[in-house]
């Protein structure tokens, strides 16, 4: 059985380009521009990277980006009342506050404070309620990519038992009811789960977000299961960043994996820039 690659760069290159072409027909039909608001407060190394490459990416698909680089030392009724400024301003689509912020803000009441209807990161209660009762709202960036990977990848979800390792909010709980919207069979494990092992070898698919490096070794997989590898970590040995998946001893038994670096990481800005764009659309009523 030969492994399939699953290539997040050249997939999140498809979602960028069909963004694109869009937003460009979107900005000749109505003469707007599609805008993404991104906060950084603090001088966080992994942040400003982050915040770098949602600036490229918004370049590269023809959005105008507003960028607001803000001390360390920024009080909460600071960063709330420029989120309520971009709230009320009709040219702003989408506002991202990147995370973590320093400990003198409460990242929950910065969640709550942006505006549902511009919340691209799908990280506010509003959101998530939706996503739960399978009504419109914007889903969390990563758990949207991992479902193109698999869709893009010819991979059959419906029918399918799935276990995800993992129950953050922001990729295992959003994950887990996204597979649920696609039919597959859910299976959420943590680490509380007794016999993780034994759950997991029971999965066509698998996907590990536990941020744990190399937790996920070969005793965890069935043949020819399909693994999707969410975690980022710097390999301690190495220095080289790796999955939650020990790659080298998991591929050779999968259908399907994806590599890190160049698997899910670059979805997470390719649906960020299409929930912005969706929202775009939304607030002029057009339908590209």
């Amino acid at each position: 059985m030969e492994t399939k690659i699953i290539d997040g760069k050249e997939i999140s290159l498809m979602v960028k380009n069909e963004v694109r072409d869009k937003t460009a027909a979107f900005k000749e039909k109505t003469g707007k521009e599609v805008c993404l608001a991104v906060i950084l407060v603090g001088e966080d190394p992994a942040s400003q990277v982050y915040v770098r490459n949602k600036k490229k990416a918004c370049d590269y698909v023809g959005f105008k980006s507003l960028s607001y680089e803000l001390p360390e030392s920024t009080t909460q009724e600071e960063l709330l009342e420029l989120i309520e400024k971009l709230n009320n301003d009709d040219s702003v689509h989408g506002i991202l506050v990147q995370m973590p912020l320093p400990k003198q803000i409460d990242e929950k009441t910065v969640i709550d404070t942006i505006s549902p209807l511009k919340d691209v990161d799908g990280f506010h209660p509003m959101n998530v309620g939706a996503l739960c009762i399978g009504e419109k709202g914007f889903v969390s960036c990563t758990p949207a990519g991992v479902i193109q990977l698999l869709k893009r990848s010819g991979v059959e979800i419906a029918g399918k038992e799935c276990v995800i390792i993992g129950r953050s909010n922001i990729v295992g709980k959003p994950m887990a009811l996204l597979m649920l919207r696609e039919n597959a069979t859910v299976t959420v494990a943590h680490s509380k789960t007794k016999d993780l092992a034994e759950v997991v070898r029971r999965a066509d698919i698998v996907i590990a977000a536990i941020g744990k490096a190399k937790a996920i070794t070969a005793d965890y997989i069935k043949e020819g299961a399909v693994v999707i590898d969410v975690g980022i970590n710097r390999n301690a040995e190495t220095g080289k960043l790796c999955g939650d998946v020990d790659y080298e001893n998991v591929a050779p038994k999968c259908s399907a994996i994806t590599p890190v670096p160049g698997g899910v990481g670059p979805m997470t800005i390719a649906m960020l820039m299409n929930n912005c764009l969706e929202s775009a659309l939304r607030f002029s009523g057009e339908n590209i």
